[in-house]
């Protein structure tokens, strides 16, 4: 029986009849997927200065690579690689957007990131990318007392993970 979901994270709600393994819209692991009813979803979080800080850096970071990715999805050529960075994409703009909720943002600017044509190359760069949001995420999560914030940064480093994985897969 579809049950209704949600992310603790991201907030997005899910239809089906088992949690996702990730969530399909911010790729949390499972165990920040709860029943709807069962959710606890908080983005009205004081931000000491050193948070909103973070926070702020955080945004660029998710705004940045969602161009990039968006970028990358439009030029090369690699059928694979095309659906592969547009769903990075995806998944970095709603990163960017967990973010503009807890800095609470009306909008979200646009990023413009430049991409190369060359399916490797964009993959060498995906991969620095990524490594460097996990070394930030992880120092931002360490330096929080905040448990929303820890909780968020703490997530979006196993994702940011993931993703990491994908690139070292690809570029054997």
């Amino acid at each position: 029986m579809a049950k209704l979901w949600r992310c603790e994270i991201c907030g997005d709600p899910y239809i089906g009849d088992d949690a996702p393994t990730n969530c399909p819209f911010c790729g949390a692991k499972q165990k920040f997927i709860k029943e709807f009813k069962d959710a606890e979803v908080n983005f009205d979080v004081d931000l000491n200065e050193k948070d909103r800080a973070n926070a702020e850096y955080a945004l660029k970071v998710e705004i940045s690579n969602s161009a990039f990715y968006f970028c990358a999805a439009e030029k090369v050529k690699d059928p694979e690689g095309k659906k592969l960075f547009k769903a990075l994409g995806k998944v970095e703009a709603e990163h960017a957007s967990i973010w503009k909720k807890i800095l609470k943002l009306g909008s979200i600017p646009k990023g413009d990131d430049p991409c190369s044509e060359d399916y490797k190359e964009d993959l060498e760069d995906a991969h620095a990318r990524e490594t460097k949001a996990i070394e930030f995420y992880r120092k931002a999560a360490a330096e929080s007392d905040n448990e929303t914030i820890r909780k968020i940064f703490g997530a979006l480093v196993q994702v940011e993970t993931d993703h990491l994985e994908l690139s070292e897969e690809r570029l054997k």
